[in-house]
């Protein structure tokens, strides 16, 4: 077996007994693209292996997806099937695990009227709240990982010739994901143990605030009272392991919903909805976003602002060393799930219920209640950068450095 098959065999094996944790006679629902179908396959086999019950797979295809953005009617864009949605609750609700496969073209519907788009995703947000407050308060196991397709690999590396292109961004997936590795399950296991000396420090803090300073930010967010840090794997509703995002650097919590003031500059593109959003600014008052500016994407940004009431508002913040690994790559991914932890980042939108005492067993509105922003979406972008300084405030007034030069400084 080749070396490439080899660590091809060990991320599909660390996706399903790190990533979702499959445990025995539990379904499994994967939702991934049809540029991937080969490593796909990989991940059934191994689920099975592993005990799954059944393992569906939710195909999408980058080419139709396209193609339904620029000819179906503005009304079927604002469809989205009941019977997915309530599938998908169904399963969650039923002790399921779920696992998204990334590969899509970042540029995929660039030139497509941003209308169009929202439409669709405040549609799909809409039929999906209750199945995502499920997975966004750790009650289903669930995991998102990434396999490249030939769009996605050719924006990463536009200089490499096309016969390089997919499997440089397979290496590059590899390393930031602990394949390249002896063990990579003892290797996770390892970083999530590090990260957690992290989340213990900053919940040990209770800081009151964090106050952001780098070139074009100048932010400070006031922390939930009851907030918690949480970082690298969860545990679900009985109680089983999972790891919701390979790769992972960050640790984070829940920002207070009206506790946010000032301004913020973007360090990194966004990929969004199939478009990217580049070199942007948001300004907040009292929480709220009230000014939004871009050099790219500007409208796809308001259009995402503009979702719903919530999406005025941040639902996360997350803390990740300017030294990390994938930063240390210096490749841009174009991809959040990677890019997001080379960097620090927040994020518009939604709320993790995990992030606040007792918030698990909390409804959604419970939570707005306790100050816990509520959305129908949630989307990260990357604020952090080399010269980043963040400080702790205190209850009493006064400041400890968390981050200097824009690395952990503890």
């Amino acid at each position: 077996m080749s070396n490439f098959n080899q660590n091809l065999e060990k991320y599909a094996e660390l996706a399903v007994r790190v990533g979702v944790n499959i445990q025995p006679n539990q379904n499994l629902t994967i939702n991934a693209s049809t540029e991937v179908l080969e490593f796909v396959r990989l991940v059934v086999k191994k689920a099975y292996e592993a005990g799954a019950r059944n393992v569906y797979v939710e195909w999408h295809d980058d080419v139709i997806t396209r193609t339904r953005f620029e000819l179906a009617s503005e009304e079927a864009l604002s469809d989205y099937p009941e019977w997915k949605a309530k599938g998908l609750e169904t399963l969650a609700e039923n002790d399921g695990a779920f696992m998204s496969i990334i590969s899509s073209d970042p540029d995929l519907l660039s030139g497509i009227d941003p209308k169009r788009i929202a439409a669709s995703t405040k549609a799909a947000g809409m039929a999906l709240t209750k199945y995502r407050n499920y997975l966004q308060a750790d009650k289903a196991s669930w995991t998102v990982i990434a396999a490249p397709s030939k769009e996605w690999a050719a924006k990463v590396f536009p200089n490499e010739s096309e016969d390089k292109q997919v499997e440089k961004l397979w290496e590059a997936i590899f390393r930031t994901t602990r394949i390249d590795q002896a063990d990579p399950v003892e290797a996770w296991k390892q970083h999530n143990d590090s990260l957690h000396t992290k989340v213990e420090y900053l919940n040990n803090k209770r800081y009151k605030k964090l106050h952001y300073k780098a070139d074009g930010t100048d932010l400070t967010i006031e922390l939930h009272p009851t907030h918690t840090w949480v970082g690298a794997g969860s545990e679900n509703e009985k109680g089983n392991f999972f790891m919701a995002n390979m790769p992972t650097e960050e640790v984070f919590t829940v920002p207070l919903r009206n506790g946010v003031n000032g301004v913020v500059q973007s360090t990194k593109p966004l990929s969004y909805s199939g478009n990217l959003i580049d070199n942007f600014s948001l300004t907040f008052e009292d929480g709220r976003i009230v000014s939004v500016k871009a050099e790219k994407g500007e409208a796809v940004l308001k259009q995402l602002v503009e979702t719903d009431e919530g999406s005025h508002y941040l639902g996360e913040i997350a803390l990740v060393a300017h030294d990390s690994p994938i930063s240390q790559s210096g490749i841009l991914f174009y991809n959040t799930l990677f890019d997001e932890n080379a960097s620090n980042h927040l994020a518009i939108g939604n709320g993790y219920a995990f992030c606040v005492e007792g918030g698990k067993k909390m409804s959604r509105e419970e939570l707005e209640k306790v100050g816990v922003n509520s959305s129908l979406t949630h989307v990260d972008f990357m604020i952090g950068a080399a010269n980043m300084d963040i400080d702790g405030i205190k209850e009493d007034g006064t400041s400890e450095p968390i981050f200097r030069n824009g690395t952990w400084a503890f």
